[in-house]
C-alpha cells in the first residue's frame, strides 16, 4: 500500500504584500498634478488605445499589438480583471475633471508574495513635454512601495531609447546594468538598460 505524499512545509519566508491587498479593494485615482491625474482605464478611452497602437513611436518602444475599438475595449476589460487577479495594475494618464487619457501608466509582472514588479509607460503626442512620464511613474511608486507594499520595482528601456532613460533616472531608478540583446524589436534584438528602485531609496527632490 502506498502512503499517501505529506503536505509540502509551509514556507519559511512569508509574503512581501499577502494576497488579497489588490482584490479586495478598487483601483484608485492617484493625483498628479493639477490637471493631470492617473485614473483606470475606462471603456470609453478604447479608441484612444487604438491611436496609440499606431502611433510610431509607441509602436518602436513598446511593440504594442494593433486593436480595433472593440479589441481595445477588451483589453481595456482584461486590465481590469488583472487589477483583481493581482497580476498588474495599469493606469491612464488623463487631464482631470474627465479629461481624455494621453498616456499609460502602471506595473506589470506584479508578485506580491516576492514584492516586484515591472514599469511600463507611453504617452501619446498630446501628453508629451509636460513631464508626466516622470511625475507618473514617481506617484505610481509611490503607491506601490508605501501603500502596497511592495519592496522592489524595475524599469527597463532599449539603450537606445534616451528619452526612457532620463524618465528613469529622474524618477529615482538607478541604473543597475545593461541586458545583452534582451528585446526584440521592429529592427532586431537591442540591449537593454535596467534601472531599479527599491524601498528605502531617496525620492528625487522634486517628486
Amino acid at each position: 500500500m502506498t502512503s499517501a505524499t505529506p503536505p509540502a512545509a509551509p514556507s519559511p519566508i512569508p509574503p512581501v504584500v499577502p494576497t488579497g491587498s489588490m482584490r479586495d479593494s478598487e483601483q484608485p485615482t492617484l493625483t498628479l498634478t493639477t490637471d493631470a491625474e492617473l485614473r483606470p482605464w475606462r471603456p470609453t478611452d478604447a479608441d484612444v488605445l487604438v491611436a496609440a497602437c499606431r502611433d510610431p513611436d509607441i509602436q518602436q518602444w513598446n511593440r504594442p499589438t494593433q486593436v480595433s475599438t472593440e479589441g481595445a475595449r477588451t483589453k481595456i476589460a482584461r486590465w481590469h480583471q488583472r487589477w483583481h487577479d493581482e497580476q498588474a495594475a495599469i493606469w491612464a494618464v488623463a487631464g482631470t475633471e474627465d479629461g481624455p487619457a494621453v498616456g499609460l501608466a502602471g506595473l506589470a509582472d506584479l508578485d506580491l508574495g516576492g514584492g516586484s514588479a515591472e514599469f511600463l509607460y507611453w504617452l501619446l503626442p498630446a501628453g508629451r513635454g509636460r513631464g508626466l512620464a516622470v511625475s507618473a511613474t514617481v506617484r505610481i511608486s509611490r503607491w506601490a512601495l508605501e501603500d502596497l507594499g511592495l519592496h522592489r520595482l524595475r524599469l527597463t528601456h532599449s539603450v537606445a531609447n534616451p528619452a526612457s532613460c532620463r524618465v528613469a533616472v529622474r524618477a529615482g531608478f538607478r541604473l543597475e546594468g545593461t541586458m545583452r540583446s534582451a528585446l526584440l524589436h521592429a529592427d532586431g534584438w537591442h540591449d537593454e538598460h535596467l534601472h531599479a528602485r527599491v524601498a528605502g531609496d531617496a525620492w528625487p527632490a522634486d517628486a
